[in-house]
Order: structure tokens, then sequence, then C-alpha cells
């Protein structure tokens, strides 16, 4: 794919955030003319710090307003649309489900509309779904085939955006590939409540870190830039009559716990005197997940690049450097 993105116009909804970050750099690095959709302008985000947004066109505006992410199609003239906005946060979710539904369900279905307006235009579409999209399920993996059937807000909004881009390909026939990843992590995650960079930043400030659940759940946990090779192959390759309309779980087929988790960070960064505190006391969050991502491997070629130590490893260095450099600031504030 070294050629492939050179002067390919991109849009990429949800640029600021987490994985928008990593994505963006990959293309701008790959020569693509990218478009990012902003709706908050937030100086900490990687996407700023970085100056990584100076490389780009930005669109400022929220997937709730159709007309912004119609302008921003035709305009730029996109021919590739990610779709990786959304309101992320379980937690979030629960305590007001309507922005949450507002964001990720409205916000699909506008892009989608926006995207069949300019069909003419776009050729390829990768729309980010969940595991969550799954719901819980006493079978696991889950495989691709499996009903969608999300039960808590967040869960139920991840549903919806996976049938809407389903239904967007198979009544007008747009170009869509879905991605269901499992749970993301690498550097450039800001949002604290989540578990490594929130158990990261408590080891860096010497602070015993907070499990909500009780620990025992299990997850797949896939470094960022795996992601964002999953992703790039999916685009390129959405043309194919086996990819396109088509649903690839992203996955390093290796569930692991909660404690495991922070277990394996306290390793890493020496902090094995600080236990954790578990409140067990978790709403609206799925006990067990893991995927089978067989179909990716088999028609993508998409393995997992690295594994659990490796990319904790990669993403404790990117924390390290980021917090002491906060630290460093709020000196020289003083």
């Amino acid at each position: 794919m070294k050629k492939y993105w050179i002067n390919k116009n991109v849009f990429i909804t949800g640029a600021s955030g987490f994985l928008g970050y990593w994505l963006t750099k990959a293309l701008v690095q790959k020569k693509a003319n990218v478009v990012v959709l902003i709706r908050d302008c937030d100086p900490q985000t990687p996407l700023f710090r970085s100056k990584l947004i100076e490389k780009t066109r930005v669109v400022q505006g929220a997937l709730e307003d159709y007309a912004s992410l119609e302008r921003g199609i035709n305009e730029h003239e996109i021919d590739s649309v990610f779709h990786l906005g959304a309101q992320t946060i379980v937690g979030t979710a629960l305590r007001n489900p309507l922005s949450t539904f507002e964001s990720n369900i409205r916000g699909t279905y506008n892009l989608m509309e926006a995207c069949r307006q300019h069909k003419s235009l776009v050729k390829r579409i990768v729309v980010a779904s969940s595991d969550k999209a799954y719901g819980s399920s006493e079978v696991l993996p889950y495989t691709e085939e499996m009903p969608l059937k999300g039960e808590h807000p967040y869960d139920v909004s991840k549903s919806c955006t996976d049938l809407i881009a389903h239904t967007y390909h198979h009544t007008y026939g747009l170009p869509i590939a879905i991605a269901r990843c499992g749970n993301l992590y690498g550097g450039g995650d800001l949002n604290w409540s989540r578990l490594i960079p929130g158990t990261i930043r408590n080891f860096f400030l010497k602070e015993s870190p907070v499990i909500r659940s009780d620990g025992s759940c299990t997850r797949d946990y896939l470094y960022v830039e795996d992601a964002v090779h999953a992703y790039l192959m999916l685009a390129s390759q959405v043309h194919q009559e086996n990819i396109s309309g088509q649903a690839f779980n992203f996955g390093p087929s290796a569930p692991t716990s909660v404690l495991n988790i922070v277990s394996v960070l306290q390793r890493l960064m020496h902090s094995t005197d600080l236990e954790p505190t578990i409140l067990g006391d978790a709403r609206g969050e799925i006990k067990d997940q893991s995927l089978d991502s067989s179909k990716a491997k088999n028609r993508l070629g998409w393995e997992p690049l690295f594994g659990l130590d490796e990319g904790l490893q990669r993403t404790v260095e990117w924390y390290t450097h980021y917090l002491q450099e906060m630290a460093a600031e709020e000196l020289c504030c003083v």
C-alpha cells in the first residue's frame, strides 16, 4: 500500500480522537489529502499537540449536522471515507444515552446519506463498529455471522451504526466495509477513565489504580497501530466482491482479564508495590468478549503485528513522555 493513498482525498470523522489521530498520521505519511471533521478544538489532544492538524484540511462541525458532512464531502471531492467519529465512553452513554444516540446513530445515517448523495465521488467507506455491537453471548468468540444484539446504550448505538452501514450498502450500493475491533489501546487515548491510560497515569503518579469492575472481565486488547493497518487494508480492498458490504472482526484472538492488564503494567512500570483498588460496581459492561478474526486473515491477509507485552511497552513509553511533558509545562506556568 506504499503508493495506494497518494493524492487520494480522504475524509476522517473522529480525527481528534484516539484511533483517528493514528489513522490521520498514517494517511498524512502516505501523502493522502486528508480532510478531518472537528467538533471541539482541544489543544491537549495529540492531533493538535503534534501539529498534525496543520497538515490536514479542517471541516468544523458535528456528526449531528448533515449540512457540514455533505459540504465536507462535496467541496473537498472526497473519494475515501473513514467513519470513526462517535461518543465512545460507556459511562457517558449510561449517564446520557440521548447524546450518544444522537452522535452515534444520527451521525452515522447523516454521513451515509451524504455519501449516497455524492456516490459519484465516494469510492470506499470504512465504518467503525465494535465488538460491543454483538452484545453479550454465551458462545464465544464472536464470528461475523452472529446477530447484533446490544443491550446497553453504547452497545445499542454500535449495533445501529453497523446495521445502518449495511443498509446503505445493500439498498444503495455504497462501497462500504465495517470494522469490528476489540478494545483498542496505545498512546494518545486521553480518556483517563479507560483502563489502560488511567492505570498508566496512576502508576506514573505513584498511585494505586482503581478498577470499577471486579477485574475478572475478559476482552481482546488490540494495539492501535494494528487497528490502523486493518482499516487501511479494508479500505484498499473494499471494491472486491467478497469485501464490499461485509463486516470484519479485528482482534488478537487472545482475550485477557482486566487484572492481567494491570499486572502487566505493574511489571512494565516497576510498580508491583501498588496494588489496585477493586470497586466491583461497574454497570452496563459485558462480562466476557472475544473475536474470531479468521475472516480478516483469510480474505484480507491481516494479522496483528504486536503482542500484548510489546504493545503495552510502546504505550507506556508514549504516556511516560506525554506525562513528563505535561508536568514540565505545569512547572513553567508556576
